[in-house]
């Protein structure tokens, strides 16, 4: 029997990964105001090209779907062009990126919408706030979209994965997670609709598999993956019964050949609440036949026991690759980690746009 490790090889569709260290999408909030990809973007991307796999930050799909100020998108001809530059800097360094593609829903303001609410499956709004042009506020209820309009956001999904496509990427992500629009339409605190995307669990997953129907229409089999957050708790979404939920999802997704699913344990956050299910990939891992990708505060130990034991096949990190770029060379020598400066996480942090950013120091 193979001793599976996180540096053993994977083979991913068509794909060979070199490891299975995922690089984690995670928000940055570099882009240009407009959401057009920067070239700092396509450096701070290939610094990190020895993982087995990057996935993008989080990237709009539509004007209606911003939900922070400079954060990407991908739903016009510059935003593609910005995106092919960075992609283009990642294949140069042999290294594979799929894009997270992503729409806001509830969790964004008529100050990030040019005075527009947004929109959600019900009129229900999320618990928190946002920085925004105006400065930090409070989120208002949204807009619950007519049925009539869910097509038109569906055919948004299709075309940012058309333009993904164009770009160069490798594959893509759907963000089905952590509170935002696609999230929003499967749980039920968060989705009262008496329609055909109400109610019952299948109704409540059509938003989602008509989106997955689409974006394989685009790509095929084995390159598009969905992310998933069953015990997630961010601004204010739940479940009556998730285990109901994401189960039926997981087993309607078989039928897909998709990529992988990501699944993400529960935060120290979502614990605090002592109504979350407090191992998602324990729960859930037989539901799924395909590829597993599970994110939640591994180390390199921890991080083999689960590759090892085939509860999972890949491990996505997130926070360590922000302060080490050579991650995955870093824990294959089990060298100390850089430690990440809170304080340049989101956004510029100062003037210089690389503090923080891409200028954390590689291995000599």
């Amino acid at each position: 029997m193979v001793n599976l490790n996180i540096f053993s090889p994977f083979h991913l569709g068509d794909y060979i990964l070199p490891n299975r260290i995922i690089m984690a999408p995670m928000t940055r909030l570099r882009a240009n105001s407009d959401g057009t990809p920067t070239e700092l973007m396509g450096t701070y991307y290939a610094q990190r090209a020895t993982a087995g796999l990057i996935i993008t930050e989080a990237t709009m799909i539509s004007p209606l779907s911003h939900g922070y100020m400079n954060c990407p998108g991908i739903y016009n001809d510059k935003q593609t062009e910005g995106w092919k530059l960075v992609v283009e800097k990642v294949h140069q360094q042999q290294g594979k990126i799929f894009l997270q593609l992503w729409h806001s829903g509830r969790i964004s303001h008529p100050a990030l919408l040019n005075g527009e609410l947004p929109i959600a499956p019900s009129e229900i709004s999320a618990v928190g706030h946002l920085h925004t042009p105006i400065g930090k506020v409070s989120l208002e209820t949204p807009r619950a979209l007519d049925i009539k309009e869910i097509p038109l956001i569906v055919e948004q999904f299709y075309q940012a994965s058309v333009n993904a496509l164009n770009a160069g990427f490798d594959g893509v992500e759907l963000h089905g997670a952590f509170g935002y629009l696609i999230d929003q339409f499967l749980q039920d605190s968060s989705n009262k609709r008496t329609d055909e995307y109400g109610g019952s669990i299948a109704n409540r997953s059509r938003f989602l598999l008509e989106i997955v129907e689409a974006v394989r229409g685009v790509w095929g089999d084995k390159k598009v993956g969905i992310k998933l957050s069953p015990s997630n708790t961010f601004y204010g979404i739940s479940d009556s019964n998730p285990v109901n939920l994401f189960s039926y999802i997981l087993n309607v997704l078989n039928d897909y050949n998709l990529a992988y699913i990501h699944l993400m344990e529960p935060s120290d956050i979502d614990l605090a609440t002592g109504n979350v299910i407090t191992s998602v990939l324990d729960t859930f891992k037989n539901f799924y036949n395909g590829t597993i990708i599970t994110n939640g505060g591994y180390d390199k130990s921890k991080a083999n026991d689960v590759i090892s034991s085939e509860k999972a096949d890949l491990v996505s990190f997130g926070r360590p690759f922000i302060a080490n770029p050579d991650l995955v060379t870093r824990l294959e020598i089990s060298a100390s980690l850089n430690e990440t400066d809170g304080k340049t996480i989101y956004g510029q942090g100062t003037n210089n746009a690389e503090h923080g950013y891409t200028d954390y120091p590689f291995l000599t």
